[in-house]
């Protein structure tokens, strides 16, 4: 078997063109911008957020999404997400804006929320699945000087494309038994750009073999060496701390002292290696003292991925982005067995054979 390879891991995979990903050569998350219907000073709007690519997922702590306004405008009132500040709304008087400021920042509401703040598809605390999961918004935009213009969106990891401005598109209703027409809709597409997200991987892999007592590690500071001086000795006294394993706002990492320093390893063990099978046993190991990984995927490019037979505690999906050349799996976690990663921890990783 031969040990070309190339792996992925959530966010994980160096690109060689920007914003451009091999794997997944039409991945985007799009964002749509419906205004549904008109007010007597603004207009009701519907922003739906659709996942389309293959491996990558929003987890936690959830989507965050800004954008600046054209002009004066405020949001009246929203359902299926919230501004994380209302801003300065002292010129109003009686009736309160749920948001005045002109670079509002939308968060999506936790599950659990009364019905009557919720919108379809909303209100799972910003995590969004792959393969054409969505989040909608519904909100009541009140424009002080009445003009209707695109908002400008803001971004940390994509880079955004603004498509063609539609008018009256259809949609259908809940039962697809009517369509509905929306007076303007606004397109934007949003492409991943590993280079706008890290300078470093997020993962390393290592590999060993029935044949041979060597492991191949990880290269040292495969991931960076800048949190060599704030990582954490496997048996500190610090791992009792309360708190520990607490996010933080900025999703700084707390990682186990390693050589590689990076927060994810995956191990690739061959097994067996025979002229007409083989076994492969992968390991993922998470060495960050801060995060847990919800729906995590793993996507690996291996030649002889075209005739996978049997996955024993994962579950797998064949991945083909160039038709005929099958050499791309995606694999996941079973729901509610292994479909979570712990943090670094002994319970800190998940296994399974292939």
């Amino acid at each position: 078997m031969r040990l070309f390879f190339c792996l992925c891991f959530f966010f994980m995979i160096i690109f060689t063109t920007y914003a451009y990903d091999p794997l997944d050569p039409n991945g985007n998350i799009t964002l749509k911008w419906d205004i549904m219907s008109w007010t007597a000073d603004g207009y009701v709007a519907t922003v739906t957020m659709n996942n389309f690519q293959i491996y990558r997922h929003i987890q936690n702590p959830g989507w965050t999404l800004g954008w600046a306004w054209a002009k004066k405008e405020v949001i009246w009132s929203m359902v299926g997400a919230q501004t994380t500040e209302q801003g300065v709304c002292s010129k109003f008087k009686g009736n309160v804006p749920h948001c005045c400021k002109k670079v509002p920042t939308v968060v999506d509401l936790l599950p659990g929320v009364p019905y009557n703040q919720q919108f379809s598809n909303c209100c799972k605390g910003g995590v969004v699945g792959a393969l054409g999961s969505r989040s909608i918004i519904s909100c009541i935009i009140v424009s002080e000087k009445f003009k209707t213009e695109r908002p400008k969106y803001q971004t940390e990891h994509f880079l955004v494309q603004f498509g063609e401005i539609l008018t009256e598109p259809n949609y259908p209703d809940y039962w697809n038994r009517r369509t509905h027409a929306s007076a303007v809709t606004w397109n934007v597409t949003c492409t991943y750009s590993q280079f706008l997200a890290r300078k470093h991987p997020s993962c390393c892999v290592s590999f060993s073999s029935f044949y041979n007592d060597t492991i191949t590690p990880c290269p040292s500071c495969a991931c960076g060496c800048e949190n060599k001086k704030s990582c954490v000795k496997a048996h500190s006294k610090i791992l009792t701390k309360k708190g520990l394993n607490t996010p933080r706002k900025d999703n700084a990492p707390l990682l186990q002292c390693t050589h590689h320093m990076c927060p994810v390893r995956v191990h690739w063990h061959v097994k067996v290696n025979c002229k007409d099978y083989w076994r492969v046993k992968i390991a993922i190991t998470n060495f960050n003292y801060r995060m847990n990984h919800t729906l995590w995927t793993l996507a690996v490019q291996h030649p002889n991925l075209n005739n996978v037979t049997q996955v024993f505690s994962f579950d797998y999906k064949s991945v083909a982005p160039y038709g005929s050349i099958n050499d791309t799996g995606m694999f996941y976690g079973t729901k509610f067995y292994n479909d979570l990663l712990m943090e670094a921890r002994p319970s800190g990783n998940v296994q399974s054979e292939v």
